[in-house]
């Protein structure tokens, strides 16, 4: 634990990527199979990476236990296992992306620091439990002394580790010094601004999801175990691949651009029927097609690999990023403020239509314009599909399990990104289908929400709705998962009405 501490610590002064408890679990993840990694994302949901976060330090514990039985019957058997572990450390950590010199300090003085605090309290622990060896044997009142000063030692150890361990995580995830950047950024204004949002776009019922979604509670999925600290100066993306020509634009080239503002909504292929993993927001940014009409893509290439600087990658087509109708940015924008640290900062990809794992690259720095056949995306080779276009979805917020007899508001939102709902409606058990009155709406791009009055009865009912598209196409009721392309289904909901 001391060990740790003193890593967290050390990479919380020089740089995140030093942490041995985030490198050593992405490292695991990068050697599990594909099974095991969707089994333990749809298990735990967002607790994926606490969960395994935990279980390497469980692990590290272990090890440095059976180290300090070693230690105990022979003076520095015991250093073998915190050298295995920093073997495994400096290991992991040089497989993390854009490494340097000053990851590896951390837990090189973190395995020194836990084999002198092992080589301390082993000491102590002689003390106690071994009398016999001393001659002549200590008075009881020294052994009492002696198991009291390991014991009050071993829990003083124990516990600054874990304050200053928790502290020194929690200030090197990348949360407070990504902000500190972010604080210094100002948004250009945007050369062609959002569309107005219409005064009835937002019902304003209890229990209804707003229309635009605030940055702090919009949702959150990537493959980071931590928030990764880019500094806009020095930032810059990149076009390569299949182009006339290489590009790079850097961060004040970027802000000189003429910038886009588009309302676009964002699903996670994860999201369940009837879950929350979608979001509107506001996002400002350029259109990647300008980008790459300056690199010139090769007519036999088909698909663009985003990559972000923590090494996830998403395989985009290439033709809905060239699309002219449609507003695929690179974003540094969202709702009128610098992307939050979670969602990307400084840039990111928003792209209407497609699921975020093969579109959404947070933290994005390069693109190359590849083939679906010579390159894959992150979750590809994991059983997902290559190509992730977003399934029409309709979802009930309100009402809640319990309600009285009456008038009672069934509203909720649906979406078609890209091509927009034209008809909700609500069915109540086994009742006639009932149209319900739409939202307006900023355009395709985004959700619309949707309100329908039951006249509810006492006792218990069954709520289900579903949505038709601007196409004429109806939500299919057919139940499928999340994988491998996004879930389908109605959303239904029981209600007790007294």
């Amino acid at each position: 634990m001391a060990g740790l501490a003193t890593a967290e610590v050390i990479s919380w002064l020089l740089t995140p990527l030093g942490d041995p408890l985030s490198a050593i679990s992405e490292f695991v993840v990068g050697l599990l199979p594909g099974g095991l990694i969707n089994f333990g994302k749809d298990t735990l949901r967002f607790a994926d990476k606490p969960v395994l976060l935990i279980i390497v330090a469980v692990v590290a514990l272990v090890i440095t236990g059976f180290a300090g039985r070693m230690e105990y019957s022979r003076r520095f058997a015991g250093v073998v296992g915190p050298v295995v572990l920093c073997g495994l450390a400096i290991i992991a950590i040089g497989t993390r992306p854009d490494v340097g010199f000053s990851a590896f300090p951390p837990v090189i003085i973190g395995t020194l620091i836990c084999y002198l605090v092992l080589r301390v309290l082993i000491g102590l622990l002689h003390g106690w439990s071994d009398p016999s060896v001393l001659q002549p044997p200590p008075p009881e009142s020294r052994l009492r002394t002696d198991r009291r000063r390991f014991l009050i030692t071993s829990a003083a150890i124990g516990g600054v580790s874990i304050v200053v361990g928790t502290a020194s995580r929690a200030l090197s995830s990348g949360k407070s010094m990504a902000l500190k950047a972010r604080s210094l950024v100002q948004l250009p204004a945007p050369a062609t601004p959002a569309e107005p949002v219409p005064a009835g776009a937002d019902l304003k019922i209890d229990g209804l999801t707003p229309y635009v979604t605030a940055n702090g509670t919009f949702y959150r999925i990537d493959t980071a175990f931590q928030v990764p600290i880019v500094d806009p100066d020095s930032w810059s993306l990149t076009i390569t691949g299949m182009v006339d020509h290489e590009v790079t634009i850097t961060w004040q080239q970027l802000l000189q651009l003429p910038l886009t503002e588009h309302y676009v909504t964002l699903t996670c292929v994860s999201n369940e029927v009837g879950g929350g993993l979608a979001g509107n927001a506001r996002w400002l940014g350029y259109p990647v097609r300008e980008l790459l009409k300056l690199a010139g893509p090769h007519a036999d290439a088909d698909m663009v690999l985003s990559r972000s600087v923590d090494g996830f990658t998403a395989s985009t087509p290439l033709d809905v990023l060239t699309d002219p109708g449609r507003e695929a940015i690179i974003a540094i924008g969202m709702n009128g403020q610098p992307l939050p640290a979670e969602h990307g900062f400084p840039a990111r990809m928003v792209v209407p239509g497609l699921y975020g794992y093969v579109s959404a690259t947070k933290w994005i720095r390069s693109l190359k314009v590849t083939t679906f056949a010579g390159d894959h995306g992150y979750w590809t080779p994991l059983g997902w599909a290559p190509r992730g276009p977003i399934k029409l979805a309709s979802r009930i917020d309100t009402p809640s399990d319990n309600v009285r007899a009456g008038k009672v508001p069934v509203a909720g939102v649906a979406w078609a990104q890209h091509t927009g709902i034209s008809k909700v409606e609500v069915r109540v058990d086994d009742k006639p289908w009932q149209t319900a009155k739409l939202a307006d709406t900023v355009g395709p791009d985004t959700w619309r929400q949707w309100v329908w009055v039951w006249d509810a009865e006492p006792g218990d009912h069954t709520l289900t709705v579903r949505a038709t598209d601007a196409d004429g196409r109806i939500q299919t009721s057919q139940q499928a998962p999340p994988a491998p392309d996004g879930a389908t289904g109605w959303d239904t909901r029981t209600v007790s009405v007294s």
